[in-house]
């Protein structure tokens, strides 16, 4: 029990400082994204981004720009890593529990119900913007650890713990409203198609299927008759993710963990190639015709308010009163300080926020990249604020 409790906390440790070292490189892209969009080189990146990659086999042809397939096709793989993610932590890990998901879960609601208040107060009536009001509800892990890795030991692990789980429910809240609200006119005949792939992966799993390529090939099947069908591609990563079996037998008789391996094999892939690619072809935001009136109009206002104010608002408040009515408690070594930095940092909405606003609002032109612009500064806001509160407060020894 021991040493499964000790090679739990490894994977744990491995996992933050894996999404930490993911944060500081989307900074880094993020920066160069915005210099080659508001450079001479303004039009090589945008011819980057609208390449054309076409796969044609048999009857079946995708033909899409390198952006959407980006959007549409890698970041399935990376839904696909939050699903494994999920699911992990469900069965073995820090949601496995009432008493573990309590605080995470209470502060998660929060996190999500106070910024979509904020945006529908600002868009209310323009029914347009108002498809935006999931926006300012998601957290970007690996960003917000990657400012945490910069205080070292000042944060303790528990707090660390808490953002990590808390981000995950954030995942599987934004998953649910993707699948619910995101979706364009449906094919019925490919979710038909859809609804069988899956029945096929859930039999696999049922009937204790180890080979990993088995749900690989079938997954990239699922994928491609989701993407047809009108709801959103990377949804399939999620469902392909529960099908896979978090324990199994190899031939030889020995036990494994099919889950656990793609997603260690994953982590490298969505944390340094995926994940900067996205930022790097989502972050390009032209800065020349932007005025202090495009900032200043309801959805980049609903956007920043909501990443910053609502974050903080909800994470920390729901916390407090979670933790007063004795159904939490303050994470180890932690305090009121550090938790209320913390609650700061969750508004770095970033790449999730970046990828609900794409869905929202699939064309770019529609706030003159203002939408686009208030979720960098929403979730800079957030970091450096974040980081200055936790940096203030005192070091406490973990007893």
């Amino acid at each position: 029990m021991r040493d499964f409790q000790q090679s739990g906390m490894k994977m744990l440790e491995g996992f933050i400082k894996k999404e930490s070292s993911s944060g500081l490189l989307l900074i880094i892209v993020t920066v160069l994204a915005l210099a080659l969009k508001n450079s001479p080189f303004s039009e090589l990146y945008e011819s980057f981004l609208h390449t054309p990659v076409e796969i044609r086999f048999g009857a079946l042809h995708i033909d899409k720009t390198l952006y959407h397939w980006v959007n549409d096709g890698l970041m399935a793989v990376f839904f696909l890593l939050i699903g494994l993610e999920v699911k992990r932590e469900m069965l073995e890990g820090q949601l496995s529990s009432l008493s573990q998901i309590a605080l995470p879960g209470f502060a998660a609601a929060g996190g999500m119900l106070f910024p979509a208040l904020i945006y529908v107060a600002f868009n209310h009536a323009d029914p347009v913007a108002l498809k935006g009001w999931a926006i300012p509800t998601a957290t970007d892990i690996a960003f917000a650890l990657g400012i945490l890795s910069l205080l070292g030991k000042r944060v303790p692990l528990s707090l660390k713990i808490f953002l990590m789980a808390l981000a995950i429910i954030d995942d599987l809240g934004a998953i649910v409203i993707i699948a619910l609200l995101y979706t364009a006119d449906l094919s019925l005949f490919s979710i038909a198609f859809a609804t069988v792939t899956l029945a096929i992966l859930i039999f696999f799993n049922w009937m204790g299927v180890a080979r990993k390529a088995a749900y690989v090939i079938v997954g990239v099947v699922l994928w491609v008759s989701v993407l047809k069908s009108g709801v959103h591609a990377t949804l399939a990563g999620v469902a392909l993710a529960f099908t896979i079996p978090l324990n199994a037998t190899r031939d030889d008789g020995s036990l494994f963990s099919p889950a656990k391996e793609i997603e260690h094999d994953l982590h490298y892939w969505v944390a340094f190639f995926i994940l900067p690619l996205f930022a790097f072809v989502n972050a390009g935001v032209a800065l020349s015709g932007m005025s202090l009136d495009m900032m200043t109009g309801p959805v980049p206002l609903g956007i920043m308010l909501g990443l910053f104010v609502g974050k903080q608002m909800g994470v920390f408040g729901f916390s407090w009163l979670a933790i007063r009515l004795g159904y939490a408690k303050l994470p180890k070594g932690s305090d009121w300080m550090k938790l209320y930095g913390v609650s700061v940092l969750t508004g770095i909405g970033f790449t999730m926020s970046l990828f609900i606003d794409s869905l929202a609002f699939e064309d770019d032109r529609i706030f003159g990249y203002a939408d686009k612009l208030a979720i960098l500064l929403g979730s800079f806001l957030s970091g450096i604020v974040g980081y200055l509160i936790i940096r203030m407060s005192k070091p406490r020894k973990v007893r």
